[in-house]
């Protein structure tokens, strides 16, 4: 089990509510401007180098602004919540033998501050950071350099992720089994998915996995 984290096992609300309301408003005082200036102006920027590398970098992001990117997350850092149902799930994926493997573009310092402030670090074999492989989930490259670290068939792995993106990445490497989440932000509506099977929620997997557990 190849599994994303924002969007996917975490809620996606505390990455939008940061990036759309927290930094604009920071960095709205820091330079004098109206809150609708800011977040005109960083809306641009983010949109210039979404799905990179940098875009989920708090280095880059903190150099450009110069804002302190980590210590502003902490600032909010109550936002950050499991999807209902995950810890369930990850609990009986472990009881069918299933290797739970996280796979994220979230650089290192939101990775250590989101397992910190949440049950997940428990519940997974092993954590892949994308910049440690030095590719985003985006570029189809990632797969083979995934492989390196945590090698896995393609034709035997699930893998769930909110990224549309990254989803036709991984199906472009060849991995057979692929699930999009419809809502990642539990405050926004559904997203419309056509190309792959999706689910709204974790809750909808567990009477599957249940039944295989029974026997059934």
């Amino acid at each position: 089990m190849l599994l994303d984290m924002d969007g996917t096992l975490l809620d996606l609300h505390f990455d939008n509510h940061f990036w759309h309301e927290h930094v604009p408003r920071r960095y709205a005082e820091a330079r004098g401007i109206s809150f609708a200036a800011a977040k005109d102006q960083l809306l641009a920027r983010y949109r210039d180098i979404q799905g990179t590398l940098e875009w989920y970098c708090v280095d880059h992001w903190s150099r450009e602004l110069g804002l302190d990117i980590a210590l502003l997350k902490e600032e909010i850092d109550h936002l950050i919540a499991m999807h209902p149902q995950v810890a369930d799930f990850l609990d009986l994926l472990q009881r069918a033998g299933k290797r739970r493997v996280l796979v994220t573009n979230a650089h290192q310092k939101v990775l250590r501050l989101k397992l910190r402030r949440t049950e997940l670090g428990d519940r997974l074999d092993h954590v892949v950071c994308a910049h440690d492989l030095g590719l985003p989930k985006e570029d189809s490259g990632f797969w083979s350099r995934l492989q390196c670290t945590e090698v896995f068939d393609p034709q035997r792995t699930l893998f769930v992720d909110d990224n549309l993106a990254v989803l036709h990445s991984a199906r472009h490497y060849g991995i057979a089994h692929l699930l999009a989440i419809r809502k990642p932000d539990t405050r926004q509506a559904e997203q419309v998915i056509d190309d792959f099977p999706a689910v709204s929620g974790f809750s909808e997997l567990l009477p599957g996995l249940r039944r295989q557990l029974a026997g059934y």
